[in-house]
Order: structure tokens, then C-alpha cells, then sequence
């Protein structure tokens, strides 16, 4: 089949290279010419695992190409996917500027039945939007074209992106259209061999579905969260609680892991454009504004127990951290928690040195120069650099590599034999046995001179 990924971001090139692994002949336009020549070249903008050799393997079979010409790719497809980004605005609402863009370049170019594809993540109605915008340029050129919009949303994990697309739990398809359910039937029946994922429904109802899984998600991490700041004013592990109510299978363990926050391109902009299309609806979504005020408030928690550890003035103090990304498998730093907090304690004064396997240079790209100039804040290739003469250790992102250090030579690097664990990695009772002072979530903080 013949298919046209609009945008070569995470979502449109991850679902390029898949559907051209499957013999499909697939073209990724960007308007953006020097990520084009990067791909063409072999380069890959996002780290993603598994995904630089699939893209090998497909351009080399020529299965798989990238180009700036949206027109003739536009005008050969009998897919076209829009996968260009939807950032939230200033009042939380998704911004459409691109994705309607996309339609009217559609509109534009247009030459035979296509099934239109709505794979961005986008407000309930879009597809409505996305019609009119094709069929308003369609009028101005003067062109009768038949097409469909279709509700395709993504649900890909960074990190394990290319399996969810291999074999994904479910796949969700907003159609009224016969025509375009037997394509996208076609179309995904190498992905569902084993047994039917397909679910097919209205369009709006696939464009909710997306953001009523995500805020779902949000949900039971915002939850475990809010236990996790009683646990530590009662006494109470986490850890044992998480345990304890997941193993009743009407909750499951999923999704129920105390920390610092969660952050990414999906979940916070999510979240946000949920509420706002709420407001929109004249509807209050008091416990969605709820999931956002934790998670918001659960990314000052380790700030406030370094404060009660050292006081609140850091001059002076310097901090390692570990993990720069939203999450391990990534390279992707938006709406982090360690960006806020590494900012948050350059402000009170201390100096940080900071350590993630693949995201250092998009790290780099959100900090303040001045500080990496000055060295207030310095970004390291080697983990347990960042560790030498520090203060304490803080740990924001549970990449692999971080769950069994080196603790001996961790205590011999460190000032002081402290760590704050943001994601409860490491045992509470271990830590002390090792001299350390531990600060865990909902954990039962030991160490020595702590208080039981």
C-alpha cells in the first residue's frame, strides 16, 4: 500500500518505519528541510530503541524514504497519516495550528480517494475540522476528490514504542465509513494475525478514548502519589501499600509507582487540554484539575525533603543527580521533573552536576547557559563524576543502570552519605546498613540519627 506520514517526529516515524517493515511503501514528509537531510542521511533526531535499525532496514530496502515534497507524496497515497504535534497553548488547550495546516496542504494536493488519518493526538471534533479545511481548498481549486477522516490515535510508550506498534494492546479506529474500515482493516491485519485488535467506533469517540486513556494513566500515578505523602506522615511504606492493593485484580500493579511526578509529551498536555475542552463543554473536571495540582505539587516533594535535610539556604551545597530524561528509553526531557528541579536549586544557590545515559544534549538545550558557562550546573557522560564531592545524591529517572550502583564507591565519592530517591529504588533498611541517610517517597526514611 501506498502511505503518507505527515510530520517525522516520535509518533510519524515510528509509524512509517512499521508500516514499512510490513512491505508497505511509505514516504515521511517534513516541511522542516534539514531533519529531512538528517534522515536521509541515516541520522535519527529521537533515541528511541530499536528504531535506528528498522529505519536502516527499510530505506535500504526501499521500503521507506523522506522528503519535503508534501504534494507528490499527498497526491500518490492511499493513506495519509497526520502526525505533526499538537503543544498545548497558553490555556491549556491543544494548539491545532499544525495539524490543520496539514489539511489544508491535503486539500490542496489531493488527486484521488484517500483514507485521511488523524493519528496526532487531537480535542474531540478535530476530525470534523480536518474534513472542512480539505473539502474548503478542495472548493477553492475546484476539484470533486472523495475521502475519509479517520480517529487512528497512537498509543505508544516511549522507550517500547516499536513493540506497542508490533503488537499493540488494541487498535482504535474512528470511522462512519465502510470503505475506509475494510482499508484500515487491510491495513493493520499484519499486526493483528494472532487475534483481532481492531475496535472500531465512532470518531469521536476514538479522538476521547486517547486522552481517556492517558488521563487514566495520570490518574492512578497521581493516586499512588497522594498515598505516598500520607504514608510519610504516618509511618506507613508505600511500597507495601502499592503491593498490597495491586494484588486485588480489580486494581493491578500498573501504573502504581510512587515518585517525583510524571512528565513527558503526552500525560501533562494531555491532561491539560482535557480540562480545558471540559471548561469548553461548560463541564468542571474537578478530579482530572485534581490529577494535575498533585502531580504539579508531587515535583516539589524531593525539593522539600533536601530542604528539611540541609535547610532551607543551599549555598554551598552541591548536588549529583541522576536521570535526565521523563523516563528511562528516552531522550526526552519535556515537562521533566529534573529540569525543575535542577533550576529550583541553582536558584537557592547550590550547584549541580548531573548525569543521563541519552539525554544530555537535550538537556542542555532547556538550561540556562549561563549556568552551564559558570558551572553551576555541569552535565556529565560518566555517572558516578557527577557524585564526587556532592552533597547528597539525587535520584529523578529509573533508568536500569541506576537500580544496583557501585553504593560503596557512591559513599566514598559523596560528601555526605545521602540519597533521595525519587522513584524508591533502593530498599530503606539496605541504605542504612550501607551508612547512608535515605530519603525515599512514602517510604519509611532510616539512616543515621533519623528519627523512627
Amino acid at each position: 500500500m501506498r502511505i503518507a506520514v505527515i510530520g517525522t517526529g516520535y509518533v510519524g516515524l515510528v509509524t512509517g518505519a512499521c508500516f514499512a517493515e510490513m512491505g508497505n511503501h511509505v514516504v515521511c514528509v517534513d516541511k522542516d528541510a534539514a531533519k529531512i537531510a538528517r534522515l536521509q542521511a541515516g541520522e535519527i533526531p529521537i533515541w528511541e530503541p530499536g528504531l535506528k535499525p528498522l529505519v536502516e532496514q527499510t530505506v535500504q530496502g526501499g521500503l521507506l524514504s523522506f522528503t519535503v515534497d508534501a504534494a507528490a507524496a499527498i497526491a500518490a497515497a492511499e493513506f495519509i497519516f497526520i502526525a505533526v504535534g499538537t503543544p498545548p497553548g497558553e490555556d491549556g488547550a491543544a494548539d491545532l495550528s499544525h495539524v490543520l495546516a496539514v489539511a489544508h496542504e491535503i486539500g490542496r494536493h489531493l488527486q484521488q480517494y484517500a483514507v485521511v488519518i488523524d493519528k496526532s493526538t487531537v480535542p474531540v471534533g478535530t476530525a470534523d475540522r480536518v474534513e472542512a479545511a480539505i473539502h474548503e481548498e478542495l472548493a477553492g481549486r475546484g476539484a470533486s476528490v472523495p475521502f475519509d477522516v479517520v480517529s487512528n490515535p497512537e498509543f505508544l510508550k516511549e522507550g517500547a514504542a516499536i513493540n506497542d506498534f508490533r503488537r499493540p494492546d488494541r487498535i482504535v479506529i474512528g470511522t462512519a465509513s465502510d470503505k475506509a474500515r475494510r482499508m484500515m482493516a487491510q491495513l493493520y491485519e499484519p499486526f493483528v494475525r494472532n487475534h483481532d485488535r481492531l475496535l472500531f467506533m465512532g470518531v469521536r469517540d476514538a479522538e476521547m478514548t486517547k486522552y481517556a486513556a492517558n488521563a487514566m494513566l495520570a490518574t492512578r500515578i497521581s493516586f499512588i502519589n497522594e498515598i505516598a505523602n500520607l504514608c510519610d506522615r504516618m509511618g506507613a511504606d508505600v511500597e507495601n501499600v502499592r503491593k498490597g492493593i495491586g494484588s486485588d485484580e480489580r486494581i493491578g500493579y500498573s501504573f502504581l509507582y510512587a515518585g517525583c511526578g510524571y512528565g513527558g509529551s503526552c500525560f501533562p498536555k494531555d491532561i491539560s487540554a482535557l480540562i480545558r475542552m471540559g471548561g469548553d463543554s461548560g463541564f468542571d473536571p474537578a478530579l482530572l484539575r485534581a490529577v494535575d495540582e498533585r502531580n504539579q505539587r508531587q515535583k516539589e516533594v524531593l525539593l522539600h525533603k533536601i530542604r528539611g535535610h540541609f535547610g532551607p539556604d543551599l549555598h554551598g551545597r552541591r548536588f549529583g543527580l541522576w536521570g535526565l530524561a521523563f523516563k528511562p528509553n528516552t531522550n526526552d526531557v519535556r515537562e521533566a521533573t529534573s529540569l525543575m528541579m535542577i533550576r529550583r536549586l541553582v536558584e537557592a544557590g547550590a550547584t549541580v552536576a548531573a548525569y543521563d545515559p541519552v539525554a544530555i544534549e537535550e538537556a542542555a538545550a532547556q538550561l540556562d547557559p549561563d549556568w552551564l558557562a559558570s558551572g553551576r550546573v555541569t552535565l556529565s557522560r560518566y555517572q558516578y563524576d557527577v557524585l564526587k564531592d556532592a552533597d547528597a545524591m539525587i535520584l529523578v529517572t529509573e533508568w536500569k543502570r541506576f537500580r544496583q550502583p557501585d553504593f560503596t564507591a557512591m559513599r566514598d565519592l559523596l560528601r555526605q552519605p545521602v540519597i533521595f530517591d525519587g522513584r524508591n529504588q533502593y530498599d530503606p533498611q539496605l541504605m542504612t546498613d550501607l551508612g547512608f541517610r535515605y530519603y525515599g517517597i512514602g517510604r519509611t526514611n532510616v539512616g543515621p540519627g533519623a528519627s523512627q
